[in-house]
């Protein structure tokens, strides 16, 4: 009789479905103010007739300086998902997490064969490092938003580097956070300032990691970075594109409000985290999703996160607000 492994499902995730682009769109967190005009401009001096350079040098290099950090300690990759992947294929061993979180991780030790310690909250999330060789943290939260403090930050990667384990910050939406710790250099930090841009259709990110494990890391297909990817990244530390995130952000900070105390308007239970996004709880989060997808209106279910009975949302312009809220609001809609 033949073996056949178990069949591994990636996890859902937000954005453009095989419905299309929906017309209002709840269900990404990328920037709702984007695209970013800097990162426009970019992309149209993108020359895509020639291949890259593909050791990425110029790109390393920029993305070194922003950092303060080494360009060999610097490495790129096709989006976030992919470094992430790359990340548990190069750790090769069991791998922790702070639950509920994104469905990505787990997806990637699933392919790779890893085992998942699943931990609830940050004294467990310590406490399972010894014999692990990941740990990935997060930094907000998704879909919760929440940010562990600098000290435990710090802790956490001091204990992970006592016991020889790794730690993975996940930090796609730091930019867009209210609170944005300083965080330990030993860890290996994911970026993706495509979310903080508003081009989340280019898929590039970097990471950063101590040079004895770069080698390991840039372990990848040749050209990993597309010639818009690579431009892209190359434009991120431009003071400009700073400035622009950083105008952009309160006003998402603002919006997020909003749609707080508007949900709570309606009798529903919100959470709120320090990001661009918020959790909201409706009963039957799949039922919700469908009915709005129907009328027009992405959501993301957080089933997918492990709470089946609510919602995240990004924050949006007041007019989409007002129309998830009359849909959210009309007879029978939870």
């Amino acid at each position: 009789m033949n073996h056949r492994e178990p069949t591994v499902v990636p996890p859902p995730h937000g954005g453009t479905d095989d419905a299309g682009a929906p017309a209002i769109d709840f269900s990404t967190n990328a920037n709702a103010l984007g695209p970013s005009p800097v990162a426009m401009e970019a992309l149209a001096a993108a020359d895509p007739s020639r291949y890259p350079d593909p050791a990425y040098t110029e790109v390393r290099g920029a993305i070194g300086g922003l950092h303060d950090r080494d360009p060999d300690e610097v490495v790129v990759g096709g989006g976030a998902c992919e470094l992430i992947h790359r990340a548990v294929r190069t750790a090769a061993g069991p791998v922790v997490l702070l639950e509920p979180t994104f469905g990505e991780y787990r997806y990637a030790a699933a392919l790779a064969r890893a085992p998942v310690r699943a931990t609830a909250d940050a004294e467990a999330f310590i406490a399972a490092l010894p014999g692990a060789a990941l740990a990935v943290l997060c930094v907000p939260s998704s879909p919760a938003g929440i940010v562990q403090d600098e000290d435990w930050l710090h802790a956490a990667a001091a204990e992970a580097a006592t016991v020889g384990c790794r730690l993975l910050l996940d930090l796609a939406y730091h930019p867009l956070s209210e609170q944005r710790p300083a965080l330990p250099e030993s860890a290996w930090q994911v970026w993706a300032p495509n979310k903080a841009h508003g081009v989340t259709g280019v898929r590039a990110a970097y990471l950063l990691a101590p040079s004895a494990d770069v080698t390991a890391l840039r372990a990848a297909p040749s050209w990993v970075l597309s010639a818009h990817g690579a431009a892209f990244l190359r434009c991120v530390p431009d003071p400009a594109a700073h400035r622009w995130v950083r105008e952009t952000r309160r006003t998402l900070w603002g919006w997020r409000d909003e749609l707080t105390t508007s949900l709570r308007a309606l009798d529903l239970r919100v959470d709120v985290g320090a990001a661009n996004y918020l959790l909201v709880h409706v009963g039957n989060a799949t039922a919700t999703t469908s009915r709005l997808r129907a009328a027009g209106i992405g959501v993301r279910d957080a089933t997918s996160f492990g709470i089946p009975t609510a919602l995240r949302l990004s924050a949006q312009p007041p007019a989409a607000q007002a129309a998830l809220c009359a849909a959210l609001g009309a007879p029978g809609s939870t």
